[in-house]
Order: C-alpha cells, then structure tokens, then sequence
C-alpha cells in the first residue's frame, strides 16, 4: 500500500489525476495539498475541495502558498486558455459545494504526515514546488522521513512548454525546484520527457466517462476546452501529464529512467531549465557537486499508463 500525500493545483488534468488516486486499491490518500499554479491558490484549494465533497475521499485538503519563494517572480496571469477561469473548463463546478479546509498551511501539513508515518509517505507533487521547498525549509529532517518524492516537471531531453527552456511546473517556481531537488531525499523526475507521449484521444476520454460513473464524467465534461487546447499539437485528445506521475509510483516498470544530479536554472532567459549531470561521467568542479543523484524518466510505455488509468478508473472504488 502506497501511502500519498498528492500537492497539486487543480488543473484539469490534476482532476484525472486525483480521481486515480482516489479510486487505485493500492494508495492511501492521506492529503492533498493545493499550491497556485493552474489558478490563484484560493482557486485551486477550492477546486480540490470540491472534488473532496462530491467524490467522497476522507483525506484532508490544505491550501498552500499563494506565489513563488522569490516574490519577484509572483505572475498572476493564470492560464485561463488552458485551464479556464476556475480552474476546470468553466462548465460550472463552481456551484458545487466544497469540504472545510484543514486548518494548517499545507507545508506544515505536509510536515506533520511525514513524520506521522516515518519512512511510508510517498509525496506526488504535480504543480509548482513552493509547499515542498516550505516544507524542507521548516523541518529539513523530513528529507530522511519520506519514502519517495515523485514530481511531474522538468524537461530533460526535449524543449520546455512555457518557453523553450523551461516546463511550467519549474518555471514557476525555480529556486523551489532546485532546493526539491537538491534535497537528500530520493526524488523521480515524470517530465515532458514522457508525459508529451501519453496522449488520452477523445474517445477514450468518452470511454471512461462511460466506464468511471459520473465522477469520471465529471473529468470528461471538464476536459474538453483542454481537449481544444491541444488540437494541432498532439493527435486527437489530451495529454495527461500530471497522472503520468500517479501512475509511475503504482507501475513504475512502464517507464525508462536515467540518473544524475540536477540543477534547476534560476537566471536570465534560461530560468526553469532543469539540467542533468549524468551519473558516472565525470566533469569539472561545478555548481552540481555536492547534490544528491536523482531519478528522471526518459521513456514510456504510454499505452501501458493509459491502459492502467482506464482500468483503475473504471474501478469506481
């Protein structure tokens, strides 16, 4: 059994996410932290508040940090051409009603879980890392506490998506990137690298609202302006990046990796670049001496994730 903490920014394709994660027989959903990113912060916890009330899941939501450790970075032009006004298509969600918050901040959340259960709690962090960077900042010695720290972000081999050198997640938070990664807990990269190849068509997304109930056409109905987002830049469909990651922490033997330490650039038109050292070839000294060998993935079998994303949705629990 998994035991996961999931920091996300719902987000159409959080939503699919999660809804994996609640309905998978081996994760133990213990929280769900929410950063800003896809939506202002109150946006996004509200959204997986939401999700919480109608979908049913125990676990408690906490709202996170409302911008970047740099404030200098803060940038409040949300990706409303992606993700909608509220986050999740406009189809009108918002008249949904929403569980209470959990009280705590969500780093602190985060802090008080992982010590709760030393050595089990895997954190899936799909959105900018500012609460896990927090989180470090406050109680660093829950990098020996965690079991695993899997993020989607990052482009290794491939160009960014929000400019050429950096993925959205990093790029809108790099100085939280690379403290996350710097850390001395065992981190996995599931960045474009990967997550560009897992395309969800059209008809499959009408097949799992067939297949899920109505949580899974709740994800369905909320996807199609991100369905017409992608038309033209992948074949008929979506792609569902942040699940990818869900998937790697259950069937991690459907994607490649490769290891080295990484850097995430925080400077100059390059900013979010995340960069990779191979392990085992030697270089000069350097800014990557001295930072932990991490994970990053570089190959998938994608009909094998959309497979495992289909069957468990269709699962209802």
């Amino acid at each position: 059994m998994h035991k996961v903490i999931f920091d996300t920014d719902p987000g159409v394709d959080d939503a699919l996410a999660l809804l994996y994660l609640h309905r998978h027989p081996g994760i133990e959903l213990r929280a769900v932290t929410t950063v800003f990113g896809n939506a202002a912060a109150h946006q996004t916890a509200r959204n997986a508040a939401m999700f919480k009330h109608v979908w049913g899941f125990s676990a408690p939501v906490a709202m996170g940090a409302e911008g970047p450790l740099n404030p200098s970075r803060r940038n409040e032009d949300w990706p409303v051409a992606i993700h909608g006004q509220d986050g999740l298509g406009d189809i009108g969600l918002g008249q949904a009603g929403a569980a209470p918050l959990d009280p705590r901040p969500a780093h602190r959340l985060i802090v008080d879980e992982i010590r709760a259960c030393p050595g089990e709690i895997t954190l899936i962090a799909v959105g900018r890392m500012t609460n896990l960077a927090l989180a470090l900042q406050e109680a660093p010695d829950i990098a020996q506490k965690v079991r695993q720290v899997v993020l989607m972000g990052g482009a290794f081999g491939r160009h960014g998506n929000v400019t050429p050198a950096a993925e959205a997640n990093i790029w809108g938070d790099p100085e939280a990137a690379d403290a996350v990664f710097g850390a001395g807990w065992p981190v996995v990269a599931v960045g474009l690298d990967v997550t560009m190849q897992v395309v969800m068509t059209r008809a499959g997304l009408d097949a799992l609202g067939v297949s899920g109930g109505t949580p899974a056409r709740m994800v369905r109905d909320l996807s199609q302006g991100y369905v017409r987002f992608y038309e033209g830049l992948v074949p008929d469909g979506m792609v569902v990046h942040d699940a990818c990651a869900c998937v790697f922490v259950t069937d991690p033997q459907l994607f490649g990796t490769r290891r080295g330490a990484v850097r995430v650039l925080t400077e100059g038109i390059g900013a979010g670049m995340t960069v990779l050292r191979p392990e085992g070839i030697p270089f000069p000294p350097g800014a990557w001496d001295g930072i932990p060998v991490q994970t990053i993935c570089d190959r998938v079998d994608a009909a094998g994730v959309l497979g495992r994303i289909a069957a468990v949705v269709a699962s209802r629990g």
